[in-house]
């Protein structure tokens, strides 16, 4: 299974479906399922019941977690999310470049910008 060049934390811009154009934040990344959930984009409704809550207060009553309809993001496929580079503020393709430590003679993998007048590191 190859790793995904897109991480958690990373802005990313959508390339298809009801919210395409629109940028938002990765705050979870599914490398399995080759998804990511973006930050306040494609929600989704989930009408939910009421149920006890799993560690509730010691005062004696149960609580109970409140039931209704609830907006949350749904994974989107990573085939559809392009990564913004830090740089220059675009949608990029994603390269990896070993690198120089400069302190040491170890290398490390970089995430690189593929746009020719950027080329700049992702990941600093």
């Amino acid at each position: 299974m190859k790793t995904m060049k897109i991480k958690k934390g990373d802005t990313v811009h959508i390339l298809s479906g009801k919210d395409r154009g629109k940028q938002g934040r990765v705050i979870e990344a599914r490398p399995k399922d080759k998804r990511v959930v973006v930050e306040n984009l494609n929600m989704i409704k989930r009408h939910t019941r009421p149920r006890p809550m799993s560690s509730p207060s010691r005062m004696g009553q149960q609580q109970l977690q409140p039931g209704g309809v609830i907006e949350k993001a749904a994974p989107i496929q990573l085939s559809n999310v392009m990564l913004v580079c830090p740089v220059c503020n675009r949608p990029t393709r994603v390269g990896i470049e070993v690198r120089d430590v400069k302190s040491g003679e170890s290398s490390r993998r970089v995430r690189v910008c593929k746009r020719d007048d950027c080329r700049e590191a992702i990941d600093k």
